[in-house]
């Protein structure tokens, strides 16, 4: 071979290698770029809902409690740190993955009602009802009824203090999974055996909420205006839950159902505040025989960008229902 065609052998393998370098980056990219929008629940309108654009701060944060809680699961997988993994994994949107890691964790300990908790929560943000109902009955049988145990909160509410217990969010989301069934009468069931444990004035409106709403599905009139005599319009702390007291106060004729519509947008949980907010107004229209109205408003809640929320998911509910 001469000295011409070894040069141009040269410089054809220095354009190819160069070529295959940029092809990688491009797929690299293209990669990247597909796994940030990578659809990461799907409605049960069928819409497909991918990890939300947030803030650089909030995103590090959520990066940094990720990485956090992996280093200490690689170190040492006992059941918390599994838990609190999957648990990272879900605040990130990864809630597949999430599930997956409560899944390996039952593996190792199978009789961790934490982990069949944790995991039915996230069954019921990828619309998985019948999933998460068996999770949070299996809970509820291997769960000692007594003493409390306060559960750690993963996104700490205004005054980062702790509110809610195993036992309180257990029967709590086992009547929610009833709820969104509309197995109402075990819903009712389960946010009874939830009020006997709601033991401060956020778990009880919470609970008020959804046992109200169960009683009136089931037509139980009385009832649900005897659970309203648990919430006094004054003297109740409320820490977190102030959207169901709200809720609340709305069912009680102490405010206007359109005024819980009027969200503040610029308020850091505006999301979240219209899917439970609008959730309540649009089922008490439903229970007034105001179906059009109520649909308008579960459509605005659906509209919403806060996915993951109950109220969010209900409204999908009863959307599916109205058609």
């Amino acid at each position: 071979m001469n000295l011409l065609n070894t040069t141009l052998l040269s410089a054809l393998r220095a354009s190819l290698l160069l070529a295959v370098l940029i092809l990688a980056g491009c797929t690299s990219e293209k990669t990247s770029e597909a796994v940030a929008t990578e659809p990461t629940v799907r409605g049960l309108d069928g819409r497909l809902f991918s990890i939300p654009q947030l803030s650089e701060k909030s995103q590090a944060r959520l990066d940094s409690n990720l990485q956090v809680a992996r280093a200490n699961f690689e170190s040492n997988p006992t059941e918390e740190n599994y838990i609190w993994l999957g648990r990272r994994q879900a605040y990130a949107y990864h809630y597949a993955e999430a599930i997956k890691t409560f899944t390996e964790g039952l593996t190792h300990f199978p009789d961790s009602y934490k982990l069949y908790r944790h995991r039915g929560h996230r069954y019921l943000t990828t619309r998985d009802f019948a999933k998460a109902t068996a999770d949070f009955e299996k809970a509820a049988a291997l769960m000692p009824q007594q003493p409390l145990e306060i559960e750690p909160d993963g996104i700490p509410n205004k005054l980062n203090i702790p509110l809610s217990t195993t036992q309180f969010n257990v029967w709590y989301h086992l009547g929610l999974a009833h709820y969104l069934q509309g197995n109402f009468e075990s819903a009712a069931k389960a946010y009874e055996q939830c009020m006997l444990v709601s033991d401060n004035d956020d778990l009880i409106c919470a609970t008020a909420d959804w046992l109200y709403m169960s009683y009136q599905k089931l037509g139980k009139k009385a009832d649900a205006q005897q659970v309203l005599e648990l919430i006094s319009p004054e003297g109740m702390e409320i820490i977190e839950n102030e959207s169901y007291y709200l809720r609340l106060q709305m069912y009680k004729g102490l405010l206007p159902a359109e005024e819980l519509l009027s969200v503040d947008a610029e308020s850091a949980d505006a999301d979240l505040a219209l899917a439970t907010q609008g959730y309540g107004v649009g089922n008490w229209y439903l229970i007034q025989g105001d179906t059009t109205r109520a649909k308008e408003i579960f459509q605005q809640v659906v509209a919403g960008k806060n996915f993951s929320a109950f109220g969010f998911i209900a409204s999908e509910v009863e959307l599916d229902r109205l058609k």
